[in-house]
């Protein structure tokens, strides 16, 4: 039986993992993991998000589509992200930390164009999870308020992964490929595609899930006011 953990151990147990094992979650872990995800807070109990599970050979279908849509330079976002985000050199230095310790972990280069995309398009092969599932959501103004939501619903689904002995990546890239998506799962284009996240068992021995990322401290971020 999977070591149980209090709160704050499993908030700071959750990680970014970035390979897997091949063997899926069971009918009853899923459920498990979805049934936890679907308590999360929503404005006004409006329960916005959309979420399609891939698995199997329509996974691999799919990260072949991807994948040949990234060479081909078709991307279709929708909703605009901006990769400078936009200047803030509080937000870029985060960025720049992370990407150190990670290109540093996997031995590549700061000027070794090729091999950070090679690491790059890892995103699109799913880091070879055996699932994946993709976040959609209904057009509701600017979609700010209901992204908020979907960004709970995607907290939740992450603890319970860790909480069951499970593990995920939310990975913005997936979003870049929206009707890509869409097309290969048969989804209209009324729901709007904002992120994935890979998941499965996490292959503790892989070098990609060796490293951890700090976080600023509390202060950095929170203003008390009294």
């Amino acid at each position: 039986m999977a070591e149980i953990l209090d709160f704050s151990e499993l908030v700071r147990a959750r990680h970014s993992v970035r390979a897997f094992l091949p063997e899926p979650l069971s009918k009853e872990e899923l459920d498990g993991v979805l049934g936890d995800a679907q308590r999360s807070p929503s404005n006004s109990n409006t329960q916005p998000w959309r979420v399609h599970i891939v698995s199997g050979a329509k996974r691999d279908e799919l990260r072949a589509a991807l994948l040949d849509a990234a060479a081909r330079g078709e991307t279709s976002l929708d909703f605009s992200f901006d990769p400078k985000y936009g200047q803030n050199e509080v937000l870029l230095e985060h960025m720049r930390q992370f990407g150190q310790v990670y290109y540093e972990t996997m031995g590549v280069s700061r000027d070794d164009a090729e091999g950070r995309s090679k690491l790059m398009l890892r995103n699109l092969g799913f880091f070879n999870a055996p699932h994946v599932a993709f976040l959609f959501l209904p057009v509701v103004g600017d979609s700010v308020r209901v992204a908020a939501d979907i960004g709970m619903y995607a907290q939740t689904f992450l603890l319970s992964l860790v909480a069951r002995g499970f593990g995920g990546i939310p990975q913005t890239m997936l979003g870049h490929f929206a009707n890509t998506v869409r097309e290969v799962l048969g989804i209209s284009e009324e729901h709007k595609l904002l992120f994935g996240i890979s998941f499965g068992r996490p292959d503790e021995s892989a070098l990609e899930n060796s490293f951890r990322v700090d976080r600023t401290p509390v202060e950095h971020s929170v203003v008390l006011h009294s």
